[in-house]
């Protein structure tokens, strides 16, 4: 489960772009908290704090405990604008959720076993359709990473959402079907002579 974390902010009075810009040349992001039933609020942060947090990987699928004014509001970081050149953090937008809340997040998938899978032993490519997978699940169990077992898996065969075995308390935001997750093709030199691949009901081409 991703840690909790913790952004210590300030409120901020002025909106707009030059109240922004002034923030910012002072090394602090502008942010909006929102939701909860609740009206917006406008803070700022720090930004070698966010950017520290941000380079954890998983701050994003991290509940954030907002520290503002001396009371803390628990929330999940929804976006993060950046910069196009410099590449650093102009805003960010936090939701607010309740301890026992159900979020929707996106968590990345993680590979495990790739020896004990006898298309990969034979020279195939595990070709990865969805690097993440959406899940509903309880906001203080939110899972760093799904690991996806290949033992068995051959040439030919593909690895859908049902061969995944999901954290308690957390579900697929997908219902409707049982989705590709990732296919195991055969290496150039073992493909047909007429170009012919290892597909999915289409998935494999495009699904994400």
């Amino acid at each position: 489960m991703s840690d909790q974390l913790t952004l210590t902010a300030e409120t901020r009075e002025r909106g707009g772009k030059g109240a922004s810009r002034e923030l910012r040349r002072n090394g602090r992001v502008p942010a909006v908290v929102y939701g909860g039933k609740e009206e917006p609020l406008m803070i700022h942060v720090e930004e070698k704090l966010l950017m520290k947090q941000l380079m954890t990987g998983h701050f994003m699928n991290s509940v954030v405990m907002i520290d503002v004014d001396g009371k803390q509001i628990r929330t999940l970081p929804k976006d993060v604008a950046f910069h196009p050149v410099k590449d650093r953090p102009i805003h960010a937008d936090f939701l607010r959720i309740s301890k026992d809340a159900k979020v929707h997040v996106d968590v990345p998938v993680v590979f495990a076993n790739e020896d004990a899978s006898p298309g990969l032993k034979r020279g195939g490519v595990l070709n990865v359709v969805r690097h993440e997978l959406e899940l509903i699940c309880d906001a203080d169990k939110i899972p760093d990473g799904i690991t996806i077992d290949v033992t068995g898996f051959d040439v030919g065969d593909s690895i859908h959402i049902s061969h995944v075995a999901l954290p308690k308390g957390a579900e697929s935001a997908i219902t409707d079907r049982d989705f590709t997750i990732a296919t195991i093709v055969a290496p150039s030199a073992l493909k047909s002579s007429d170009g012919d691949t290892t597909k999915d009901d289409g998935e494999a081409a495009g699904d994400a």
